[in-house]
């Protein structure tokens, strides 16, 4: 069943035909399956024996499944746990999940689901075994920078960074949204003569259009509606420094006009002042938009596109550099893992990093962050996997656990089929027990269909759904 040679499972339920259905279906060349009806014998073959992988029901006697859960965490923060039940509250999966169990499983899709996720926990185990071997020390300097990249395209982008911060022209920086157009910025502003003076970014599309005038030149106590005192603009805050207007594309035609009259004149009023201000200020823009088209359709000033764009630094998307994207996911994985208190150094596994160049990303350098922070805040081990990263709007380990009609008659025939050809017979209660109920419930109790399907009389029926729906079911068979 296992890739991974000598695999040791271990099953806890106080159901003795279920431990004996589940370590037969279990059973394969290379897996050992050992099963236990208490908690603490579980626990204490454990301590003393290990295991690649242990089922426990949520319901145990005595010691719960979760606090079995919790007690093995405790003793080694990489077992690896899968816990089931027949009726698991929302409060055990949350708090399974919390403690760092591998999944939570309904009972009653075990038969068709659980060698499918066995075999996906080996996996991910060995994995993890693996890098936690190979993986060298993380250095213990932390990374500086902040803009990162080894592509041949970055490497461009880094010497026009270190050209333009020597002059004061201003400068454009194009690009799709989360390529890392502040990032840049940034780099030119530290490594420019005005290092010393403050770097001040707006963000014009988070500015209403009636308050944009007054955000970056200020204004005069009284000059309108709500401005009860004096306030310095953006020019003024960063004199001497770098301002960086992001999304430049966005700015009304308004304002436009007096930004052109600061780059030509360097002088601009306060709104609702005849007082001239002089500021010597260094710009920096920033769009994920053609200007060339915005000033064509005339949303654009043409005069103050050639102000602005006497330099251009165009950063490509992730997908068109993708041999960035292993430093990037590492960076923000040391980043991730400095952040956790007192926690092991996360990695990622070959396979993990393979899948994230693979990716487009369509968010670019944003999104490969994000995706970074959501792995690391749902993984349960300190090795990321390909399962335990959530890519576009999808998030599910297993994918979507909804059974079509006839997945399921396939897979309950299949193994109804496996169980009555099994030369041990103990291993069959269980299973057309399960397997009764739950076609029972998919086809909302029609007595008729199920039996059709599991190829058994009501008689039997009664039999497998136990003592509560034996009348039920007698009604609708008469």
């Amino acid at each position: 069943m296992a890739d991974t040679p000598d695999s040791r499972i271990l099953i806890v339920d106080t159901d003795p035909d279920f431990l004996a259905w589940a370590a037969g279906h279990l059973k394969a060349p290379g897996v050992s399956v050992v099963t236990s009806e208490r908690a603490e014998e579980a626990l204490a073959h454990y301590q003393k024996h290990r295991a690649d992988l242990v089922l426990a029901e949520v319901r145990l006697t005595g010691t719960s499944g979760i606090e079995l859960l919790k007690r093995l965490r405790q003793n080694d923060p990489n077992a690896m746990v899968i816990l089931f039940s027949g009726i698991a509250s929302t409060s055990n999966v949350i708090e399974a999940m919390r403690l760092g169990a591998y999944d939570v499983l309904g009972k009653e899709k075990l038969p068709y689901e659980l060698r499918t996720v066995v075999e996906s926990a080996l996996r991910a185990n060995e994995s993890r075994r693996v890098t936690r071997a190979q993986a060298a020390e993380v250095p213990a300097e932390t990374i500086q920078e902040t803009i990162i990249g080894r592509s041949a395209p970055m490497q461009d982008v880094f010497k026009m960074i270190g050209r333009v911060s020597r002059s004061d022209a201003p400068v454009m920086v194009t690009g799709e949204s989360g390529c890392g157009k502040e990032l840049v910025a940034r780099a030119i502003h530290k490594f420019s003569p005005r290092t010393q003076k403050e770097f001040v970014g707006i963000n014009i599309t988070s500015i209403p259009d009636n308050l944009m005038e007054s955000e970056i030149f200020g204004h005069e106590k009284g000059s309108f509606t709500g401005a009860v005192t004096q306030r310095i603009g953006r020019f003024e805050q960063c004199d001497g420094g770098t301002l960086f207007l992001d999304e430049i594309g966005d700015m009304p035609l308004a304002v436009q006009s007096k930004l052109l009259r600061v780059l030509q004149e360097g002088e601009f009023c306060r709104v609702g002042s005849n007082q001239v201000l002089k500021c010597d200020v260094r710009i920096l823009a920033a769009t994920n938009k053609n200007l060339e088209e915005e000033v064509a359709k005339g949303t654009f000033r043409e005069d103050l596109f050639y102000r602005l764009n006497v330099v251009r630094i165009h950063i490509p998307p992730l997908r068109e550099r993708r041999e960035d994207v292993r430093m990037l996911a590492e960076f923000f994985l040391h980043r991730q893992s400095a952040r956790r208190r007192g926690g092991p150094t996360m990695r990622f596994t070959d396979d993990a990093l393979a899948l994230l160049e693979a990716y487009d990303w369509p968010g670019n350098v944003r999104e490969l962050e994000n995706t970074i922070q959501r792995a690391c805040a749902l993984c349960n081990s300190d090795v990321l996997l390909p399962s335990d990263i959530p890519l576009g709007s999808t998030g599910s380990r297993h994918g979507n656990s909804a059974t079509t009609v006839t997945r399921m008659r396939d897979a309950l025939m299949m193994l109804l089929h496996t169980a009555q050809t099994t030369p041990d017979m103990e291993l069959l209660p269980w299973v057309e027990r399960e397997l009764s109920r739950m076609a029972y419930r998919h086809y909302e109790e029609d007595v008729g269909k199920t039996t059709k399907l599991l190829g058994i009389s009501p008689t039997e029926l009664q039999g497998n759904l136990g003592a509560p729906a034996v009348k039920k079911v007698a009604k609708k068979a008469l």
